[in-house]
């Protein structure tokens, strides 16, 4: 029994984890395969995966899926609208095949719709919160060229681990390992490229910071060396003008050419204009 409901799970856990990387991949899967082989056989309420617009309708809108997740910017705002269709798509995938893949009395699945459909929304939106964690760190350390890669790299993830939930439901768990392993070192080295870049950003900005101080204190200084010898120049003329109309220290007299005139005595300048003013004209 143990084995027959593990299978089952592995098969239904590989399905909803598609369907949390592409939600439609595993739909149209599902829906062609129980249409038109015998691998898997739906329960009665959910035969309607396998009717023609059923399969129309995920083709349709696997066509979408497929171009709008290749587009940067654009894949953002298509994971978040997927943030409800994905886990809900998971529910019904889980239930739809893990029904399908008990076989004799084992019906645990088949009787318990509800806690399928419950795990597979669960393993849908953690894949699903995974991708949207990591698309942006992809986007950022490629400057958004990595996005459709990375996309098809999911696309083929989804296509391939489909097959082997069906085909192969022990290989499930290796792939889980695998996935898991690549989403941790993607997160990872996106938070260390982004850490390594702020600190970057901030040893630039302090060095533009020293910069800008330093050319302020190297004109305040130039300024106040200027002013210093503005004063002392000032100071210099000064004091040579006071040692000019000082007395000379053997007399203590001032000298002939520097005395002035006593007031009402006509200087020599004043003489000489008088004797040119009075001489006769010619």
């Amino acid at each position: 029994m143990f084995g027959a409901v593990t299978g089952a799970a592995l098969t239904g856990a590989g399905l909803s984890a598609a369907a949390g990387l592409n939600a439609f991949i595993p739909l149209v899967i599902v829906g062609v395969f129980a249409r038109f082989t015998d691998v898997i056989e739906l329960p009665s309420e959910l035969l309607w995966l396998q009717s023609w617009p059923a399969i129309i309708i995920g083709l349709v809108l696997l066509a979408a899926e497929i171009v709008l997740d290749k587009i940067p910017g654009v894949d953002t705002v298509n994971d978040l609208i997927q943030t409800a269709v994905r886990p809900l798509v998971g529910g019904v995938i889980f239930a739809a095949s893990s029904s399908a893949a008990e076989f004799g009395d084992q019906t645990f699945w088949t009787d318990h719709p509800l806690v399928a459909g419950i795990v597979g929304a669960v393993v849908a939106a953690a894949v699903h919160i995974s991708k949207t964690a990591s698309r942006p760190a992809v986007n950022a350390s490629t400057g958004g060229t990595g996005a459709p890669l990375a996309s098809f790299a999911e696309d083929a993830i989804a296509v391939g681990l489909s097959f082997l939930a069906i085909f192969i439901p022990i290989l499930v768990v290796v792939v889980f390992i695998v996935l898991g392993i690549m989403v941790y070192r993607i997160v990872t080295s996106g938070r260390r490229r982004r850490k390594h870049k702020s600190l970057l950003q901030t040893k630039n900005r302090l060095a533009r910071e020293a910069e800008q101080a330093e050319g302020k204190g190297s004109r305040r200084e130039r300024w106040k060396a200027w002013t210093n010898e503005y004063r002392e120049r000032r100071g210099s003329r000064g004091s040579s003008s006071d040692s000019d109309s000082a007395p000379t220290p053997a007399t203590g007299e001032t000298p002939p050419s520097a005395a002035t005139p006593e007031a009402g005595t006509p200087g020599p300048t004043t003489r000489s204009r008088r004797e040119r003013r009075d001489q006769p004209s010619a």
